[in-house]
């Protein structure tokens, strides 16, 4: 059975899909009209879905002229890695000290997603990504705090905005496989100590990227 998509759930994801994927730009004023066109609605969705997306602080809405993609800020990207140490790290020293048969199930999971970022790294770049984005999910979502597990998933949005083009390079990304391949390494064995290791250094190097100075 197929649940139907309210008109304001289908234009929040197209505006929304359209600034993370940097098609409307930091500093864009978008129109109503522009995107009730492209989703093939009325106003009214987009108006109540534009409110959706001030909210998340992706837009800044001015009456009669539109919305304003908000740029990126150095402080926006320095609060996104921090935020993101934080939840990570919790949730990987709770990963790694759960019970033997929690974390054999974590372990499985994690180590067919990254079987997956092997597959792509030299093939679909997106599929690669999204591998990327699951894996320290099923972490975080391993901790059972639907919170947080919010939370990770907006700091992931984010940072979608923050990639230049170009940045994720075949040898970043194998670094990448490097470094997930320590988390894993540190949750199987029930190694708390080790995994919040393994994830501060892969944090230091997504600061790197980014240019973040945490």
């Amino acid at each position: 059975m197929h649940t139907k998509i309210s008109a304001t759930d289908r234009a929040y994801r197209y505006a929304k899909d359209a600034i993370l994927d940097r098609r409307y730009a930091g500093g864009d004023l978008i129109s109503e009209g522009d995107i009730a066109t492209g989703v093939g609605v009325s106003r009214t969705p987009v108006r109540e879905a534009l409110l959706r997306l001030e909210a998340e602080g992706l837009v800044r809405l001015y009456p009669k002229r539109g919305a304003l993609v908000v740029p990126v800020s150095q402080g926006e990207i320095d609060d996104v890695i921090e935020t993101r140490r934080l939840v990570e790290v919790h949730t990987a020293l709770k990963a790694a000290g759960a019970e033997h048969e929690v974390r054999e199930a974590l372990a499985r999971r994690l180590a067919g997603l990254l079987d997956r970022m092997r597959t792509e790294v030299e093939g679909d770049r997106q599929a690669f990504v999204l591998a990327d984005r699951e894996f320290h999910r099923e972490i975080v979502a391993g901790s059972g705090n639907d919170i947080l597990t919010g939370l990770y998933d907006s700091l992931r949005d984010r940072q979608l905005r923050m990639m230049e083009e170009g940045i994720r390079t075949v040898s970043r990304m194998r670094r990448n496989i490097e470094e997930h391949d320590a988390i894993l390494d540190a949750i199987r064995s029930g190694d708390p100590d080790s995994a919040g290791r393994a994830v501060q250094a892969h944090m230091d190097s997504a600061a790197q990227l980014l240019g973040a100075r945490t």
